[in-house]
């Protein structure tokens, strides 16, 4: 199973990130398939490897041709054929002498011929999860990796075993799994296969640095005191709205917090406001059923509160979290692009230098654009997907939240109208006598 590009995968040409619109917004954006009609390439003259040296099949759904071919059926997300289903649920808790920790079961069922059955279960713990990121970003360093959830507490939440806790992260887990799943070229990524397969992973955690991960130290402390030129602009583009949805997502991640609060505050003015009219109506026989009748309203009025705000707290923020971690997913692999940029550039100060014959380029030089430019196809590719997940998971997210609040107000209204029936019965009794 190959896990990376050929390095000599050229730009994809995709559209500037100025056209693409905010995820809040309703505009609809049409997303372009990268364009490799003009793109030639001599399989005689160019070196069909991986950036850390792997041979690779230009046909295989692991290479950035491949990747760049089948994305011209990604820009709806909806009607693509996936060969790869996963799942995390029954979270379950394990109590020995040394640790105590939460597990989850994995399930996996595809078509895909390098799998040696159709379908597989296991359970897998949070840190299991963390290797496998760990990983993806090893092997995987063009590409946008998916965020995990925090490892430690939540806002908001202390207890890290509590019910909701445990459901929350799994709900984080499963989606990214399902998003690593989903990629055309993470999801062939052997770390994946053996995290859906393996009963035990410890042999290969045990396994040391990769090639790539080293090459991509030594790019570190090449390029560490070298300052870049000039990012590109789609580039730097995507940098300045990073840092505007952040805020964006700040403001509002804040903002659902204190109504949250408030919210949780005055259902337990609710809580007390019932029992008041249930004490009274023992007192007034004339008006005990209009009273309890109150006092039944503001219980169901309570209860529909406590579900809004449970709906918040447990499918609202998550995802925003979630979208502030992406972004810093997003961001580090910018930082990376920077440094492979860094190192082209060192390279090319270093010939006009030594005034060498400008016309007779170096190999180690070439090789560097090449990884450059697969670098810039890569994250251009993933940045359109990452868009377009990004609009469906919002649309999704809003009118989830436009739904729970009508419902939360249809149950109120139904609550106080059945009061006025018993309220208007006593006042025409009134009116006979």
């Amino acid at each position: 199973m190959n896990a990376g590009n050929p390095n000599w995968l050229t730009s994809s040409g995709q559209k500037s990130i100025q056209d693409v619109s905010h995820p809040l917004s309703a505009e609809e954006s049409v997303l372009s398939s990268p364009d490799i009609g003009n793109t030639t390439i001599s399989l005689g003259e160019k070196d069909l490897s991986l950036l850390n040296g792997t041979p690779v099949d230009p046909s295989s759904p692991a290479s950035s041709s491949s990747l760049l071919n089948r994305l011209q059926l990604d820009d709806d997300l909806n009607g693509e054929t996936h060969d790869l289903f996963v799942s995390v649920d029954d979270p379950k808790k394990h109590v020995s002498t040394m640790e105590t920790y939460i597990s989850y079961r994995v399930t996996t069922k595809t078509t895909r011929t390098e799998f040696d059955l159709p379908e597989y279960s296991l359970r897998r713990r949070y840190q299991d999860f963390d290797w496998l990121r760990n990983k993806l970003e090893e092997s995987q360093p063009t590409h946008l990796i998916p965020p995990l959830p925090e490892k430690f507490v939540m806002k908001g939440v202390v207890d890290r075993f509590s019910e909701e806790f445990v459901e929350t992260r799994r709900k984080a887990l499963d989606k990214f799994l399902k998003r690593v799943a989903q990629h055309p070229v993470l999801s062939f990524n052997e770390n994946f296969s053996v995290f859906l397969t393996a009963k035990d992973l410890n042999s290969y955690k045990k396994q040391g640095l990769t090639l790539l991960t080293k090459m991509s130290e030594s790019v570190k402390n090449v390029t560490g005191g070298y300052k870049l030129r000039g990012r590109p602009l789609e580039f730097a583009a995507m940098f300045d709205y990073l840092e505007v949805f952040t805020q964006k997502l700040g403001t509002i991640d804040r903002i659902a917090q204190r109504i949250i609060k408030e919210q949780s505050e005055y259902l337990m003015e609710l809580r007390e406001y019932g029992p008041v009219y249930t004490n009274w109506a023992a007192f007034e026989e004339e008006l005990q059923k209009p009273l309890n009748s109150v006092s039944e309203c503001v219980t169901n009025c309570s209860t529909a509160l406590e579900e809004l705000t449970d709906d918040m707290s447990e499918d609202f923020l998550p995802v925003l979290r979630e979208y502030v971690l992406y972004i810093e997913s997003m961001k580090n692999v910018l930082k990376k692009r920077d440094q492979v940029q860094a190192e082209y550039e060192a390279k090319l100060e270093a010939i006009v230098l030594r005034k060498e014959d400008k016309l007779v380029v170096p190999m180690d030089v070439e090789k560097c654009q090449d990884r450059m430019e697969c670098f810039n196809a890569d994250l251009k590719a993933d940045w359109e997907r990452w868009q377009n997940n990004k609009r469906q998971d919002f649309r999704q997210l809003l009118t989830g939240m436009a739904e729970k609040n009508i419902q939360y107000y249809e149950k109120c209204l139904a609550a106080w109208d059945s009061v006025i029936p018993l309220l208007q019965k006593k006042e025409d009794i009134k009116v006979e006598n």
